[in-house]
């Protein structure tokens, strides 16, 4: 069956529908949402019951880019910078020197075990060099799973900006495969370049957009999610047009968006995370539809050889050569190495040798598949039972929460204190969002003469406000309230 305008939707929102029942049957078991989500694209394929005919790499491709850009955005807002800081090194050491260890390590091998020229090997390596965040965490949550410290923030940092390296990586050697007597000293400028100027401009961008979403006065609550929409993809394709890397632009800017004081954050939240849930759906059923079974079934041999050196010694060696210089305990190295699932980013970075066509590319699509699926299935599986074996998982009673879930949660605050503004508060004319107001603490009604006002971070503050401040603590109590009784003079 070939997709129409006239049934695209219909076969798309049953699609859709298998994969989210096929999700929840993942968290019960264990096995990994990638897995399932891939097998409904499959069975959906040409080759399997589905009968759907798609053979487009340049449609996946563009499907794979927008979909990054919603999972690596929906990431950043979710890292908690209080947490990342103290692993920031560890983490950025994993993300560059581990994927460049790990993509070098993996494509000598393929180098002498098969008739790959060096720069097809090491292109192979740099495809399969990165991990995937969402395939980890979704079994650490599914098996209820919490980390010592600092495996979580060190895991989120390494799997939220590994993906940049591995697609300079990847540009780079695709470059050279399609012109051998270039320089590989050519990758240098173009390393320094790509990251430098993704890095700054990620931070530029996400500081304007601060001020964009900050300062903008929508009518629509339900508007500054489809802003920050606009404002993602500005900051991905403004940096790539000047030759930076977009993926970690938009990593970038989230995580700084992420820890800064907005106005509706919490529907900015609610939305990116159903979005990156269902880019994560539509991605896997695109490759999964993009993959011919038959294909990849006399790649298995070599795809499995591959897939355990990864496993064993590529990945290790990237861990722990790049962890050199930390001080970390040997168990909690190890349990890093076996944290090295791939995804659907090697998957969507194997279309590029597609579409330059080169003649190994399909080849190395198919052992990319392959790869990415074995990983999942040997590490993803096993995730839990290598946690606890070495000692590097909590009691199941502490439970650990991302930023998203501390945000959202609904828990009773413990201090609450009536406030009224003076006509002399400093904070008189100002928007809450402005006011540098403590985390613990939040505005639960304002009391403005006759009415009574739920507030947001747009909300503005009048003179003879009563306001009804609720907190964790009291501490938090008394900062909200040093706030709003310092007077204009005082400044």
């Amino acid at each position: 069956m070939s997709l129409t305008i006239e049934n695209i939707l219909f076969v798309g929102s049953i699609l859709l529908f298998l994969s989210i029942i096929a999700g929840k049957t993942s968290y019960r078991f264990g096995v990994p949402t990638l897995i399932l989500f891939l097998s409904v694209g499959m069975l959906a394929g040409s080759e399997g019951i589905g009968g759907i005919h798609f053979d487009d790499p340049s449609i996946a491709q563009f499907i794979g880019i927008v979909s990054l850009n919603f999972i690596l955005f929906s990431g950043g807002l979710d890292t908690n910078w209080t947490s990342v800081k103290p692993v920031l090194w560890h983490g950025i050491s994993l993300s560059t020197l581990g994927v460049l260890f790990t993509a070098g390590g993996l494509g000598i091998f393929v180098w002498i075990v098969t008739d790959f020229t060096i720069y097809e090997s090491l292109l192979l390596g740099s495809i399969i060099s990165s991990t995937d965040a969402a395939a980890v965490f979704s079994i650490l949550r599914s098996k209820s799973l919490a980390l010592k410290s600092p495996l979580r923030p060190a895991l989120e940092l390494e799997s939220g900006s590994n993906d940049p390296m591995a697609y300079v990586l990847t540009i780079a050697f695709l470059g050279l495969v399609l012109n051998p007597d270039a320089s590989a000293w050519s990758l240098v400028p173009l390393f320094f370049q790509q990251m430098l100027l993704g890095g700054l401009l990620g931070f530029l961008f996400g500081k304007l957009s601060k001020l964009v979403i900050n300062r903008i006065r929508l009518d629509f609550e339900a508007l500054y999610p489809v802003l920050v929409i606009a404002l993602m993809f500005i900051t991905f394709s403004a940096t790539d047009f000047v030759g930076g890397n977009g993926f970690l632009a938009v990593y970038i800017c989230a995580v700084y968006l992420g820890n800064q004081d907005l106005i509706h954050k919490k529907t900015i939240l609610r939305m990116y995370d159903g979005m990156a849930w269902l880019m994560q759906i539509v991605l896997f059923l695109t490759l999964g539809l993009l993959v011919n079974p038959s294909q990849v079934f006399p790649v298995m041999g070599i795809g499995l050889l591959i897939s355990v050196f990864l496993i064993v010694i590529a990945r290790p060696l990237g861990v722990f050569l790049s962890l050199l210089p930390f001080r970390m305990k040997l168990r909690k190295r190890v349990f890093i190495s076996w944290v090295g699932l791939r995804g659907a980013v090697p998957i969507v970075f194997a279309t590029y040798p597609l579409l330059a066509g080169i003649d190994k590319a399909p080849m190395i699509f198919n052992i990319v598949f392959f790869v990415a699926v074995s990983s999942v299935l040997i590490q993803g599986t096993t995730l839990s039972v290598v946690a606890r074996w070495l000692h590097v998982a909590l009691p199941n009673k502490v439970k650990m929460r991302t930023p998203l879930e501390s945000f959202m949660s609904e828990s009773p605050k413990e201090a609450m204190r009536e406030i009224t503004i003076a006509t002399d508060c400093d904070a008189v004319g100002r928007k809450i969002v402005d006011l540098a107001f403590p985390k613990s603490a939040i505005i639960a009604m304002i009391k403005r003469g006759d009415q009574y006002i739920t507030p947001n971070g747009s909300t503005s503050i009048e003179s003879g406000d009563v306001l009804i401040v609720l907190s964790d603590s009291q501490e938090g109590v008394n900062k909200v309230n040093e706030i709003f009784t310092t007077s204009i003079d005082s400044d």
